[in-house]
């Protein structure tokens, strides 16, 4: 069967998350139910990551293995007809080689968290950012979040209902940066990493939030990682700030060199 690569943007907010669930909407069943419009009997797709309930992405990647061949532009094309009306689109779509997959293939993943910092609250950014009226340093966050770079038990900043094997993680980048938004500013954290656990860009920010707030420091930001302790964490922010930005590959599937090698 033809394997395809879909690269999918989404607002998370109207979703329980990417999971397929019985009972509750999901990113995953909004895109298998469109696909079943295509071609019925079709087997679960599988995910770059299971965002939960009310994370966006701009760039989660899933594999779907399909009967028919399709021509990649068409087969989104149709999927975004058949899409319509829920707050989810296929970006890119590319023909795969078989032993490719979303998230087994995956070398890391990218997230990005927005806090707007200003008093009034959003109104066209509302559901995209975390709201915070206080002023927040965000040089002191950018300097206590090196404290978290590069492998640690990260105990502390996964939840407790995280099913990984092991806590030990491999943080590769975080970065702050500050944009002048429209009547405010806005605070972008940037992860990334190879995997990450459940919960843990939400914790990470939202200690980080407490340094930018001055009623944390760096030193307690290091002692929290020690602790391995998940009581030792700061609050957990709310899903709406975070987006899956990107997922990396070895070799980049939408790559339009990529596609024409495999269709060639």
């Amino acid at each position: 069967m033809p394997r395809y690569a879909l690269k999918i943007e989404y607002d998370g907010a109207p979703f329980a998350g990417w999971q397929a669930q019985a009972d509750q909407p999901s990113v995953q069943g909004a895109i298998e139910a469109a696909l079943a419009r295509l071609e019925p009997g079709l087997d679960r797709i599988a995910a770059a990551g299971r965002t939960d309930a009310g994370v966006h992405a701009t760039g989660q990647v899933a594999t779907a293995d399909l009967a028919k061949d399709w021509e990649p532009f068409r087969l989104s094309e149709a999927l975004n007809h058949h899409l319509k009306p829920a707050p989810v689109a296929v970006v890119a779509c590319a023909r795969v080689a078989d032993e490719f997959h979303a998230r087994f293939s995956a070398v890391e993943r990218r997230y990005t968290y927005r806090i707007l910092n200003r008093r009034a609250p959003p109104v066209l950014a509302r559901g995209q950012v975390w709201h915070v009226r206080n002023p927040l340093d965000a040089g002191a966050m950018a300097e206590a979040a090196q404290v978290l770079v590069g492998r640690h038990d990260f105990t502390t900043f996964r939840s407790t209902m995280c099913q990984a094997a092991s806590p030990v993680k491999t943080l590769d980048e975080i970065t702050v940066e500050t944009v002048a938004v429209p009547n405010g500013t806005e605070i972008r954290l940037h992860l990334r990493a190879r995997s990450f656990l459940h919960n843990q860009v939400r914790s990470i920010v939202g200690t980080l939030e407490r340094v930018g707030a001055g009623a944390w420091t760096a030193a307690d930001v290091a002692a929290a990682l020690a602790a391995r302790d998940r009581a030792a964490c700061g609050p957990v922010c709310p899903p709406d700030g975070l987006c899956l930005t990107g997922v990396g590959y070895p070799r980049d599937p939408f790559a339009p060199d990529e596609a024409d090698s495999f269709n060639n």
